[in-house]
């Protein structure tokens, strides 16, 4: 099957955006929010995240990078110490395909007690196994499982979305 543009650059920027807009409106309660992508897609989209969350949200935003295996995330490494108290943490990824690796990405969290926990994805797709369910989407797709969807990644940038 011949790939095929499902979101171009401008379209999947315009989809972060009014993500931005979105956490801004959800999280008027707080003062503060750690921002966490998931390297390597999730991590681009996270630090775009960053650089247009503070036209709408004048409390202190905080990035770090987490790292996994998404077919075996049994290692989770972190770049940043933890210091969650208070905080409304977001975790950040490209696509959810299963939901598996936004599960396995919540467990360092859960022993540091942040005010709440949020996860946003460029792309859903809806075969979930794992009981998760992405608060922020930018495009939920309906595919096969034969199916595959790939962010592409541009001189650090969303470059577009593709589906084969």
């Amino acid at each position: 099957m011949p790939h095929q543009y499902i979101l171009s650059a401008p379209q999947a920027n315009l989809k972060i955006a009014r993500m931005v807009l979105e956490i801004a409106e959800n999280n008027t309660d707080t003062q503060r929010m750690v921002l966490v992508g998931i390297v390597p897609n999730g991590s681009i989209i996270a630090d775009k995240v960053a650089q247009l969350l503070p036209q709408y949200f004048s409390g202190t935003i905080e990035r770090i990078n987490l790292e996994l295996d998404k077919r075996h995330p049994t290692t989770i490494v972190l770049d940043a110490p933890l210091h969650l108290e208070g905080a409304a943490l977001i975790v950040i990824d490209d696509v959810s395909n299963s939901g598996k690796t936004l599960t396995y990405a919540l467990k360092p969290f859960l022993d540091h007690h942040p005010t709440k926990i949020q996860t946003l994805v460029l792309v859903a797709r809806t075969h979930k196994r794992f009981p998760i369910q992405p608060d922020y989407v930018g495009l939920a797709l309906a595919t096969t499982l034969q199916e595959y969807i790939d962010v592409e990644i541009i001189d650090g940038e969303v470059g577009g979305v593709w589906m084969a």
